[in-house]
């Protein structure tokens, strides 16, 4: 039985090598979405991108859908990762906050994370799953660890909220204000980091003179 698992698995270095290849295949993907927008994009432009054969690609992938899946599904854990790692010990809120609020804005207002969200609300209205991972994975998955450690100070007594959800959406909407939609639409250029630390400073002491006990 050892023998058939041991047979059934790559070697180390197959798998090491697939995984390589996989992100690479992902990597030109991106690049191809964010320069042409779904529709336009084909797995021939794809494949040229990742530098792989259109055999070697449908290998991977069935389809640009499930390729534009994975890199959705990407994006949405480089946002969870380290942005919303958040100490549910630390009682100070006002820091917290705001280092959370200057890391999610700056992260949701580079270009190519503006082009992300463009391409999935162009393709939300006819590919639903898309646009319902998106968020899942994403936007309401930092909603949920901000609520968690909002949750643990009410618990300590430092703040005192009555529907911790709507405080955890409405801390967020207010980080981005003013910046992330005029940037999404094509109306501003990316905010400096001295506009984003003057709104999140904002946002939090709003939050804080609501919520604190």
């Amino acid at each position: 039985m050892n023998d058939q698992t041991t047979l059934s698995r790559p070697p180390t270095g197959v798998a090491d090598d697939e995984s390589a290849k996989r992100r690479q295949i992902v990597e030109g993907a991106r690049a191809v979405f964010l320069a042409h927008g779904f529709d336009a994009a084909s797995m021939n432009d794809i494949a040229r991108a990742a530098g792989v054969s259109k055999g070697t690609l449908y290998v991977y992938f069935k389809h640009k859908e499930e390729l534009f899946e994975a890199i959705v599904e990407q994006e949405c854990d480089a946002q969870a990762e380290g942005i919303f790692d958040l100490d549910s010990n630390d009682r100070d809120v006002a820091g917290v906050l705001k280092r959370l609020g200057v890391a999610y804005v700056k992260f949701l207002c580079r270009p190519e994370k503006a082009s992300a969200i463009r391409t999935v609300i162009a393709i939300a209205d006819r590919m639903p799953e898309i646009g319902r991972k998106f968020y899942e994975s994403g936007p309401a998955r930092g909603m949920s660890l901000i609520a968690a450690y909002l949750k643990a100070q009410i618990d300590a007594g430092v703040l005192a909220i009555d529907d911790i959800e709507i405080a955890a959406i409405q801390l967020m909407e207010s980080f981005q204000a003013n910046l992330f939609k005029p940037m999404v639409f094509n109306f501003a250029p990316s905010p400096s980091e001295q506009q984003i630390e003057r709104v999140v400073a904002i946002a939090v002491s709003a939050f804080l003179a609501a919520y604190r006990v």
